[in-house]
């Protein structure tokens, strides 16, 4: 059997917990899936089990720390931060931020499920399981359900090979 197992605790650190749930989930997607995730855009951001993205503290904070970073290297219109959406009313951003937000040189993506996030990183779309129970070729999720299945033979013909070599000794 092949099993994975990710854990994110609740922590008080300046940089940890689950708020970086989210951004270890959308690493792993794409890396299974073989899609490069966009550099210029950050996210934060808990996840439930059902896929929910969840509030978090510091956006501000966060929402500044990545703008400021963006600014020093120069805006191209195309960087942003993914964040919940049950953050927004939460968010108090300086004018400069309001500002490159408004003329279209900074984005702040608010959402509410993996898919929106994953989507927007990556720019493919996620997919939905069909009635077949499977997911449309082309999308995300089929690529990391296939790579999932690759892996899962890798693991069983490898288990059966170790079970055969044992066969022959005593």
């Amino acid at each position: 059997t092949l099993t994975a197992t990710l854990c994110f605790e609740q922590s008080y650190g300046l940089v940890d917990g689950d708020s970086a749930s989210g951004a270890e989930l959308f690493a792993l997607l794409s890396a299974l899936a073989n899609v490069p995730i966009h550099q210029g855009k950050a996210c934060t951001g808990a996840v439930s089990q059902m896929g929910e993205i969840l509030p978090v503290g510091g956006v501000t904070e966060k929402v500044h720390g990545f703008f400021d970073l963006c600014k020093a290297k120069g805006l191209t219109g195309d960087q942003g931060v993914i964040i919940p959406k049950a953050n927004v009313e939460n968010l108090l951003l300086k004018q400069e931020v309001i500002d490159a937000v408004e003329s279209g040189q900074f984005h702040i993506w608010a959402v509410e499920r993996v898919e929106e996030a994953i989507e927007l990183l990556t720019g493919m779309e996620a997919g939905v399981r069909g009635p077949d129970g499977k997911f449309p070729e082309g999308t995300l999720f089929f690529k990391v359900e296939e790579k999932l299945k690759e892996l899962a033979e890798k693991a069983k013909s490898l288990e059966e090979e170790k079970g055969e070599k044992g066969k022959g000794e005593g």
